[in-house]
């Protein structure tokens, strides 16, 4: 059971690849389920009527570790896969972003961090003139492209910090990138071991790889069969 960010982060190094909470169509683990012993989604207390009464307290935890564990070096934390929020281990980083990174276009949000260093959506919409909608899609689009990453908490105004979003390899500090198939191939290994059996589909909705591209790496690392219409690789 994680109860710790320094136990938080040790078990994301360990597994590589996460989501922060279980996503039903996806094989990778979650850090969700380590902090609450399950799946279940018993995020909040409720009471006899079934109406909030407070957080649980292994969400308030996780809610927390989701921006302290980039802020303090730990974990890698973003929507990088899957669509959704995901821990990343550090080691790992360049090898996600030599198989999945795509060339982006130089947009305002790109360059107003790029020129002015980790911002948050605030401070994003004072530095473009975008409204808050603009700045939130394209924020978790350049997430989704391996651009940016979260990066801290900002103090503000009310009980909440803000978050801000830094470049993806700068916050990693990205210098040096293995070759793409070695990265994919690497990748692949790492999630088909943990799930011990998979698709294409499987793969390619995790990296967003085309399904074709996904099974001629799992035809590299993997032995396939027939599983009754599609395709199935396990580890040889």
């Amino acid at each position: 059971m994680v109860r710790t960010l320094a136990a938080a982060g040790r078990w994301v190094d360990k597994v590589g690849l996460a989501l922060l909470f279980p996503k039903a169509d996806v094989v990778l683990p979650s850090l969700w389920e380590q902090v609450n012993g399950d799946a279940e989604t018993n995020w909040a207390v409720r009471d006899d009527e079934g109406n909030f009464v407070a957080w649980s307290d292994e969400m308030v935890f996780l809610w927390g570790a989701k921006d302290e564990l980039p802020e303090r070096g730990l974990v890698c934390v973003g929507k990088h896969l899957a669509r959704v929020t995901a821990c990343v281990a550090p080691r790992l980083v360049p090898s996600l972003v030599a198989a999945c990174a795509v060339e982006v276009e130089e947009e305002p949000v790109l360059s107003a961090i790029r020129d002015l260093g980790p911002l948050t959506g605030l401070q994003l919409r004072e530095a473009t003139g975008l409204p808050k909608k603009e700045v939130d899609r394209r924020v978790a689009a350049l997430h989704y492209q391996l651009v940016l990453t979260s990066s801290h908490l900002v103090e503000q105004d009310g009980p909440w910090g803000a978050l801000a979003h830094d470049l993806l390899a700068r916050k990693w500090k990205v210098r040096k990138l293995p070759e793409r198939e070695t990265a994919r191939r690497e990748l692949a290994g790492l999630v088909l071991s943990r799930a011990g059996e998979l698709t294409a589909a499987d793969l390619a909705g995790i990296f967003k790889w085309r399904r074709k591209e996904a099974a001629a790496v799992l035809d590299e690392i993997a032995e396939s069969r027939d599983g009754g219409g599609f395709r199935i690789w396990a580890q040889p």
